[in-house]
């Protein structure tokens, strides 16, 4: 018997350490976490505890300490927490007052906006559909163990809708969206700006909560996250008055913080249930989605940049050419227009346009063709406002008959040699007026590209130096004068021509004077020979453009002539110009050609008289009746130079390089 009791013994010991080994369960680790959170709060808190039952029972026992009874003692704190709070309300309001940046709260659907609306970047607009996917299914995604996108920065030229696709963002996710002004978080008192982006935050995620979540967009975050290394903020008096006057870089260390935060409870109940050790779960991030937008990338702080904040970097560029034209497409059909408008036409006219640019021209035309009376707007109309948004409003100067016929042949030497020469661009405006948004000229002609261009080969190059050339020539040519209107057009040559030489090799000399400083005005001396190298080049493409206005004198002298008695002259009434001008000049050609075929057919002997019945007509070939120039006389021009030890480009040259 002692021995089996031993051994029951010995197994029931057993027992009861196989049982204390046995890990605890989940619910036995959130009891003893629990317990261990509310003794923690009773050994901290245990004089409030004290103090409130004191006071609970001072007030309504009715006894006196010290002569002063509960009621008195009730009177005077109600006094003395009335003053605190009068003047805790009035540093409150002013706080408040301050603390108001500039913020406008979208719920969701009110913007109305979809990824249907974003034309012109569809490699843009599914990025940003994958980072809504994601906003939306946060919950399936973070159970697959991946993190929420926290921050996507938008760069891009003005005007590409940044901030149009943040809104689109925020409807296609269904979550509320903050729309901020960075510059308006810079307050003038220090503190104010980390005051405004805190509750900025937490309103973000409370709403987020509700939700599921929310997207922050700031423009221009710039404003706000510059670099730290730039702003010049020491410790001396400047650097002390600028943090006190609202300088510094607090409001930049707050959005560090809120973006990336440490793991702690935002909401208030789940804090009170903590410090009462009611509730001690792990602290849930809010899927809140700060989108910034920026023109200038580079000016940010290096810490805003990592992953982790802003994770994603997108930059949103115009349209291309390809997507260029459901841009248009896409405001056009917001507003009555003809049926007939070429979307292809105004696509080549509108190149380099972003959106907002390409809504301002078409709103622009709108208001052109209702004050004409028109109610649908026509292909007229948006060029026409194409012209107001490019050159600004026309100027109507007073000009007398000698300046008219200056500026026109000047003028028309632009249009005409861009027309002939520059193959990608097309000469789509010329003026002999001023016009509001053009400073500085007195009259301008302005060619369009008809597409992209993003590399330019040596025959462009030559060509854009010509047209730079072409007024000096057509002065010479046909007015036999020289002005002093091309000195923008001698500059814009002569530095064309250095770069032909000593930048872009397109001389026989790789040597770039820009390897000896930033202007490399230095530089330009260790290339043999440069100047009168430039100066050959430039020599040579007036001869050259001279040949041409030789060679079509007659379109010259038609376009002069229609900008004399018009003023200005558009895209379509240039083209016409040139191509009826060349016909006309075409048919003296082939008639001087077949003159001594129909005199001999005709009889004619040696003494000049016919041998016919004399009812025939003969063209003497003298040109149109009352043409009021006569063609210059080219027969007499020598357009020879001398370019002995200088590189002249060939002219059997032919671009062979394969982008």
């Amino acid at each position: 018997m002692p021995g089996r009791q031993y051994a029951e013994g010995i197994e029931k010991v057993s027992t009861n350490t196989t049982r204390t080994k046995r890990p605890r369960s989940d619910l036995d680790k959130s009891i003893d976490l629990g317990l261990d959170q509310f003794g923690r709060f009773i050994r901290r808190a245990w004089w409030w505890i004290a103090l409130t039952i004191f006071a609970i029972w001072f007030f309504t026992s009715g006894v006196t300490i010290a002569g002063l009874d509960g009621g008195t003692a009730l009177s005077g704190i109600i006094q003395i927490t009335f003053a605190i709070c009068y003047i805790l309300i009035q540093f409150v309001a002013l706080f408040w007052f301050l603390a108001r940046p500039r913020l406008y709260w979208v719920m969701p659907g009110e913007t109305g906006v979809t990824f249907d609306d974003y034309k012109g970047n569809p490699e843009v607009l599914e990025a940003a559909r994958r980072i809504v996917a994601l906003l939306r299914g946060v919950k399936e995604f973070q159970e697959m163990g991946g993190n929420p996108v926290r921050g996507l920065l938008l760069s891009g030229p003005p005007g590409t809708g940044k901030s149009y696709l943040a809104q689109c963002m925020s409807t296609e996710a269904g979550v509320p969206f903050a729309y901020a002004s960075a510059a308006s978080f810079r307050a003038m008192f220090m503190g104010i700006d980390v005051l405004m982006i805190s509750n900025l935050y937490r309103k973000a995620r409370r709403l987020a909560r509700e939700y599921g979540g929310c997207v922050i967009f700031m423009d221009e975050v710039d404003a706000i996250g510059g670099s730290r290394g730039n702003n010049g903020g020491g410790m001396g008096m400047m650097g002390m008055m600028g943090g006190m006057m609202g300088g510094g870089t607090g409001g930049l260390n707050q959005l560090l913080m809120e973006m990336d935060p440490p793991n702690i409870e935002t909401g208030w109940f789940k804090k009170i249930l903590r410090t009462l050790g009611l509730y001690h779960g792990r602290a849930q991030h809010q899927p809140v989605l700060t989108i910034g937008a920026t023109n200038i990338p580079d000016s940010l702080d290096r810490a805003l940049l990592r992953p982790g904040r802003f994770d994603r970097q997108i930059n949103v560029a115009p349209p291309t050419d390809k997507y260029r034209p459901e841009v248009i497409e896409y405001y056009l059909n917001k507003v009555d227009h003809e049926d007939n408008i070429s979307l292809t036409a105004l696509s080549a006219r509108l190149v380099e346009y972003t959106p907002v640019a390409i809504k301002h021209v078409i709103n622009e035309a709108v208001i052109i063709a209702h004050f004409a009376g028109r109610t649908k707007v026509t292909y007229k109309d948006l060029t026409e406002a194409q012209d107001v948004h490019e050159y600004g409003l026309r100027q109507i100067s007073e000009l007398t008959e000698i300046e008219r016929r200056r500026l026109a042949y000047h003028e028309a030497g632009h249009t005409v040699a861009s027309y002939y020469l520059m193959d990608r661009f097309f000469p789509a405006y010329v003026t002999i007026h001023m016009r509001g948004d053009v400073e500085g000229a007195a009259a301008f002609a302005h060619p369009r590209p008809k597409e992209t261009v993003i590399t330019q080969n040596r025959e462009d190059i030559l060509a854009r130096i010509q047209v730079s050339l072409a007024s000096r020539a057509a002065e010479e040519l046909f007015l036999n004068t020289k002005l002093n209107g091309v000195a923008g057009d001698f500059a814009s040559a002569t530095g064309l021509a250095a770069r032909y030489i000593g930048v872009f090799g397109m001389d026989n000399t790789i040597a770039s004077y820009l390897a000896f400083g930033e202007g490399g005005a230095g530089g330009a001396t260790a290339i043999p020979h440069f100047a009168d190298r430039v100066e050959a080049l430039l020599q040579s493409q007036l001869n050259a453009v001279k040949q041409l206005f030789i060679e079509h004198s007659e379109a010259v002298i038609a376009v002069s002539e229609a900008l004399i008695e018009k003023d200005e002259l558009v895209a379509e009434e240039i083209k016409e110009l040139i191509d009826n001008a060349d016909a006309r000049q075409a048919s003296k050609g082939i008639f001087k050609e077949l003159t001594p075929l129909l005199e001999a057919g005709s009889g004619w002997n040696g003494n000049g008289h016919g041998n016919g019945n004399g009812n025939g007509s003969h063209n003497n070939g003298h040109g149109r009746a009352g043409e009021s120039i006569a063609s210059p006389p080219f027969n007499n021009m020598s357009l020879n130079i001398n370019v002995d030890g200088v590189h002249l480009p060939p002219q059997t040259y032919t671009d062979n390089l394969d982008l």
